[in-house]
């Protein structure tokens, strides 16, 4: 954005239980409260939202305001001519929330595991994470996890999907975000109306991780301002990303051991130190970038590296399949859907086996130089 928090940059995008009015019936009395607050949190966004067009036409909007909102109008038509992404009303409401994030989620891990909690919603499916539209919400039920051993990580979210079921806003959340990272926010967000499988989490981020930085790539050709000041921000951010990555791997290695469970926790806590001994490094290479100091200082713990890792296993799988569509997208959502309509085992070893293969490094990792091919049916 990227903005100095993590969560707004590789923690971009989460999938929220759009229908859990529907759940109120299946559930006990202790989820009531839970399904309430999101009820009535997804509602007042909707309520709050005001058209697009009715706010450029007023006189009572202030010049930043309408200077965003026009160019968000500019980035949701090139979703569609240029991307193929679904043309629908996403994006074309605006809605002030009055606070940061949308929504606060929660995860949570055991001491010394990288699996993450799951909590379960109709349709949407299990997800790695519970949300909250209240701050306090969120936190409370983190200290109730905690209390019963979990390890646990509150991130605030500044968008999700609500996969086309309602007509999801833009919000001053991210309306205000550089150029570059607006329209990777929306790009991302409009990638999950496209496919969405239930209960598998890394296919439809790295799915739509995949999308937006190939819809980013290409919008900003046109746009070399916002893409110099893009570029040096998404060079911080995918080089935390694989130093993230690589202690999570030697995490997961620990954790697999045969060590006994009080040496496992002496490692965990070098690797920690570790960690931070290699973030001081790379950030003295940005000459001051602080944007993920935030999420090293507050605190290393299994939540946050079991949550690392849902949104970019599969991502150069798809850049694989991408490549053997020649970079047209509407072609790669047909494959992708091909895809999506597998069993899951089947699904995840035609990944594995595309993440493997060689096609993938022939082409630039963005696959800017092919034409998008028209709009995806």
């Amino acid at each position: 954005m990227m903005s100095a928090q993590p969560g707004r940059g590789w923690r971009q995008t989460l999938i929220w239980p759009i229908v859990a009015w529907t759940a109120v019936s299946l559930s006990g009395c202790g989820e009531i409260d839970y399904y309430a607050q999101a009820i009535h949190g997804q509602f007042a966004l909707l309520e709050t939202a005001r058209p697009v067009d009715t706010l450029l036409d007023s006189d009572h909007v202030d010049e930043r305001l309408l200077r965003r909102l026009r160019l968000a109008e500019e980035i949701r038509t090139y979703a569609v001519k240029k991307l193929g992404l679904p043309d629908n009303g996403s994006y074309r409401k605006y809605a002030d929330l009055k606070r940061p994030y949308v929504v606060w989620d929660v995860f949570a891990a055991r001491a010394l595991s990288l699996r993450l909690k799951q909590s379960c919603f109709p349709i949407a499916g299990c997800v790695d994470y519970r949300g909250y539209y209240a701050y306090a919400d969120a936190d409370q039920y983190a200290r109730d996890l905690r209390r019963h051993g979990w390890e646990t990580f509150t991130v605030g979210v500044p968008a999700y999907s609500t996969l086309g079921y309602f007509d999801d806003p833009l919000l001053n959340t991210f309306l205000f975000d550089p150029e570059g990272e607006l329209a990777r926010i929306i790009f991302h967000e409009l990638a999950h109306q496209v496919v969405y499988v239930r209960g598998d989490t890394m296919f439809n981020e790295s799915f739509a991780v995949t999308v937006a930085a190939v819809g980013v790539a290409r919008w900003l050709r046109s746009h070399p301002r916002a893409a110099k000041a893009y570029d040096v921000v998404d060079r911080h951010r995918r080089a935390f990303q694989a130093l993230i990555r690589r202690y999570r791997g030697r995490l997961a290695e620990l954790y697999a051991g045969t060590l006994p469970p009080a040496q496992k926790e002496i490692e965990k806590r070098r690797i920690f130190h570790e960690v931070r001994m290699s973030y001081a490094r790379l950030r003295a290479s940005w000459g001051g970038y602080a944007g993920f100091d935030r999420w090293i200082d507050s605190g290393l713990n299994n939540a946050k590296f079991g949550a690392f890792a849902d949104y970019s296993q599969w991502v150069p799988a798809f850049r694989a399949l991408l490549a053997q569509q020649h970079g047209n997208l509407p072609a790669f959502y047909k494959a992708v859907k091909q895809l999506a309509a597998q069993p899951a085992d089947k699904r995840h070893a035609e990944l594995n086996a595309l993440a493997q293969g060689e096609v993938e490094s022939s082409l630039s990792p963005e696959m800017g130089s092919q034409p998008s091919g028209g709009q995806a049916n």
